[in-house]
């Protein structure tokens, strides 16, 4: 199976991907932390901002967190790049600034999991290591016929000792890797694969036995949830008012417009401060486990208004007056990006 996995990857995989080829583990690191939770026409840009920004690990490690979660805004699941930022200067102040070359070290950083690890090591070390990631599981699962049920720990073991069972010869690790991943992203699709175009398909179970759409199973799925808040959209003579989010939670550490629980509370909130104002289209932002539908209300402050009555209010608030041009320049959830430069 490996070698018709290395010979497809050769004639047919994917090309022209800035971060394939190379053996610098930063930037195989880094494209593969943005891929986790992110489709590959997304991170590209993202990909290229962050590398022109921060050319090498000590760059990134040295670069406040701020400015590395403003280049992450719009991404997503910001503890990825929290664990950039923490990984990155534990590499400079643990390793010397050179990357650990196994993956079982590398898995010891901050949000490198097993999987993750293992691509680095496999890509610019040529270890023999087993990746696992959605894909590989979706692939491996389909071919062996695979019918445990994936939501549980001892069908995740049983699968990572086939993965590690399969692996080539070091010197193919790194076509074999890519080209799982690939198989996985661009023929192996959870829904209408691409069977007639597979390399795997003469012997894949689940294709001989009309079951790719059941395979793999996995029958916890997390059940879809709703919350409604709203937000203040605060101006006075060019300035907004920001708050940072709490560490923990939806959009932890980003800067971000006061949140009240719906609009009757911004309401009652701003209606003693001179000024006038009124509620936007709601914005409804998905995320991983629920819906948030977040009612926007955007309120002027007099002109007039004193120095100290915006001191009085922002700490009423928590929050801090920010010219508009640098609040762009923050690290702002998407949502609130997107209001505030519309």
């Amino acid at each position: 199976m490996a070698a018709r996995v290395v010979q497809w990857h050769r004639r047919a995989g994917r090309e022209g991907l800035p971060w394939q080829g190379v053996r610098d583990p930063y930037r195989v690191w880094l494209s593969e932390v943005m891929l986790q939770q992110t489709q590959v026409s997304t991170a590209l840009a993202y990909y290229e901002r962050f590398i022109q920004a921060f050319p090498s690990v000590a760059a990134l490690a040295a670069a406040p967190l701020d400015d590395v979660l403003a280049l992450w805004s719009g991404l997503g699941y910001y503890s990825r790049a929290r664990n950039l930022h923490r990984s990155a200067q534990l590499v400079v102040s643990a390793h010397g600034g050179a990357f650990p070359r196994s993956s079982a070290a590398l898995a010891q950083l901050p949000g490198i999991g097993r999987s993750t690890a293992a691509a680095i090591a496999a890509f610019c070390f040529d270890e023999r290591a087993a990746i696992l990631d959605g894909n590989v599981k979706r692939v491996l699962a389909r071919h062996r016929g695979f019918e445990a049920d994936l939501s549980t720990a001892a069908a995740q073991r049983t699968l990572w000792a086939h993965a590690e069972a399969l692996l080539p010869p070091a010197a193919d690790m790194a076509h074999y890797t890519q080209g799982l991943m690939d198989l996985g992203a661009t023929l192996c699709l959870p829904r209408q694969p691409r069977c007639d175009a597979c390399p795997l398909a003469a012997d894949c179970v689940a294709l001989g036995t009309g079951r790719t759409a059941e395979l793999p199973r996995k029958s916890r799925r997390a059940q879809r949830g709703e919350r409604s808040n709203a937000l203040l959209w605060l101006r006075h003579r060019g300035d907004v008012l920001l708050v940072r989010r709490p560490e923990r939670g939806v959009w932890a550490g980003l800067w971000s417009l006061p949140e009240f629980a719906d609009l009757r509370s911004a309401r009652s909130t701003v209606e003693p401060w001179r000024g006038r104002g009124e509620a936007l289209p709601a914005i409804r932002h998905a995320l991983t486990h629920f819906d948030w539908h977040l009612q926007p209300l955007r309120w002027d402050l007099a002109a007039r208004t004193a120095a100290a009555t915006r001191e009085r209010i922002a700490g009423e608030l928590g929050a801090r007056w920010v010219d508009g041009a640098q609040a762009m320049r923050m690290s702002l959830p998407a949502p609130v990006r997107t209001l505030l430069g519309g």
